[in-house]
């Protein structure tokens, strides 16, 4: 089922998400896909492109095009950048036919909760990364530095207030996920609701990881992550033999 947050919340996703928040995440994005040879003014496709905030500031370095199987989410990234292409898909299945200087899959990878999935994924960017073109896929968590954490999140926009307690944990660690929980307090004027929303994501070791990828075909490279200390250490860094 869909999280709440992709459909029913999504009117309320920039305030727990503000599209400012990306950008050093999407500039350090950008560098790491030009060190591995991606060029700037290239093409670049990401899978899960959400609503636009790495792309709002990457459509600087390069021609997106963004896909998200939430259709709510692909509108709010078409409002936020419209010279972008915006295509319906998931990330599982999509084959549009056409290959791309550079494949960004950024969080949405997370909901990838088995190998099968996790493969399926890797096998739709490697069929769209060109030979000699590049992918990044950056994951919130690995198994290996995975730890139980909490966030508060706060947003105000005129009568509008938003406030979010983030907790991610893993109920059993001998399988393959864990569970981000989001407890909303939603205020509009002097209206106030509670919603709960509750994710299921993928957690996998980094072998796991560098496995699926270079049998996707990818070679493989772990880069350091040089922001957001609290998350996964590493990127995986591909590139498609030309």
């Amino acid at each position: 089922m869909q999280p709440l947050l992709y459909g029913e919340l999504t009117p309320w996703y920039r305030l727990l998400d503000p599209v400012a928040d990306h950008a050093e995440e999407a500039a350090a994005y950008a560098a790491m896909l030009a060190h591995a040879g991606a060029p700037t003014g290239g093409t670049l496709l990401e899978l899960g492109g959400g609503a636009g905030g790495n792309a709002f500031f990457m459509k600087r370095d390069f021609r997106c095009t963004l896909t998200d199987i939430a259709p709510d989410m692909l509108a709010l990234s078409r409002a936020l950048n419209p010279e972008c292409e915006h295509l319906p898909g998931d990330m599982r299945t999509l084959r549009l036919g056409r290959s791309f200087d550079a494949v960004l899959v950024h969080d949405a990878v997370c909901y990838m909760t088995t190998r099968a999935d996790l493969a399926a994924a890797a096998a739709t960017a490697f069929a769209h990364t060109r030979p000699g073109g590049a992918a990044l896929f950056a994951p919130d968590y690995v198994r290996e530095t995975f730890g139980e954490r909490s966030e508060l999140h706060a947003g105000d926009e005129g009568a509008r207030s938003l406030r979010c307690l983030e907790w991610a944990w893993d109920p059993d660690p001998g399988d393959d996920a864990y569970t981000v929980e989001y407890a909303f307090l939603l205020r509009e004027r002097n209206e106030l609701k509670a919603v709960h929303d509750r994710h299921v994501e993928g957690l996998f070791p980094r072998a796991v990881w560098t496995d699926v990828l270079t049998a996707a075909g990818y070679r493989v490279e772990l880069v350091d992550r040089p922001f957001d200390d609290a998350v996964t250490d590493a990127i995986f860094l591909c590139r498609r033999p030309a």
